[in-house]
């Protein structure tokens, strides 16, 4: 398996629970970016290819199955001294265009917007532009890094730094505001009303080994959904057929 950084944490320890319960079965991860997943699987040197994207339309003719295997929102954190709570799609937008380039412009104080962003591989970055900022283009003078415990990183020892994650990664280092008046939770996503949400998906392409389908159907399994998921931070992708949604 190799791919999104984001599912790391799911592909990582399901595959250690898979083959510890299925002698001979070795399950090899590595987290090289949404991008580079879709590509090895499509290539065939990966069984599984990790994204935490949709497939970009020129990667509609490659032939690859999807599979959905949990839900997640990427939340936009701050440090955790910065006073502000809030922000807007708009103003997240401007800030990473390079419009708004200092917090006091946001009710915050006078100090600098450090913006933090991700490389091009990522699927957190390719779902963040997206949603968030259309036709807008990133601010070029961001810090770009290649994963996402690095862009906490950095956001959590740096007092005006702003940056988004996965919600799964978000701890007590650093801080997610709300977006438009909404925090970003389960409950949230599950009722569709957080703005920056996401699936997250296993790729495979033609014929696939049946160890590989065996490990996609436990990873859709409630032992893993209900646990591995959950613990993970991400949300299991039946929630919203349990919740209505």
């Amino acid at each position: 398996m190799s791919g999104s950084t984001t599912l790391l944490p799911i592909a990582e320890v399901a595959g250690e629970m898979y083959g510890e319960s299925h002698p001979g079965v070795s399950i090899l991860v590595s987290g090289m970016g949404s991008s580079a997943g879709i590509e090895s699987v499509s290539t065939g040197s990966s069984d599984i290819g990790t994204s935490s994207r949709e497939l970009k339309e020129a990667e509609y003719d490659l032939g690859l199955t999807d599979t959905p295997v949990a839900y997640d929102a990427i939340a936009v954190i701050v440090h955790p001294d910065n006073p502000v709570r809030e922000l807007t799609t708009l103003e997240i937008r401007s800030i990473f265009a390079g419009v708004i380039t200092n917090w006091s412009e946001l009710g915050g104080p006078d100090l600098e917007i450090g913006l933090v962003n991700r490389d091009e591989a990522s699927g957190t970055r390719e779902a963040f532009s997206k949603i968030v900022m259309g036709d807008a283009r990133f601010d070029l003078g961001a810090v770009i890094l290649p994963g996402t415990g690095q862009v906490r990183a950095v956001v959590s020892d740096i007092p005006g730094a702003v940056g988004y994650i996965s919600l799964g990664f978000v701890n007590d280092d650093v801080r997610a505001v709300a977006v438009d008046g909404i925090e970003p939770s389960e409950a949230a996503v599950v009722a569709g009303d957080y703005p920056i949400q996401r699936v997250l998906h296993f790729f495979t392409h033609g014929e696939v080994s049946e160890s590989a389908v065996a490990y996609i159907e436990y990873v859709l399994s409630p032992a893993v959904q209900d646990s591995v998921v959950r613990d993970a931070g991400f949300i299991p992708i039946t929630a919203k057929e349990v919740h209505g949604g």
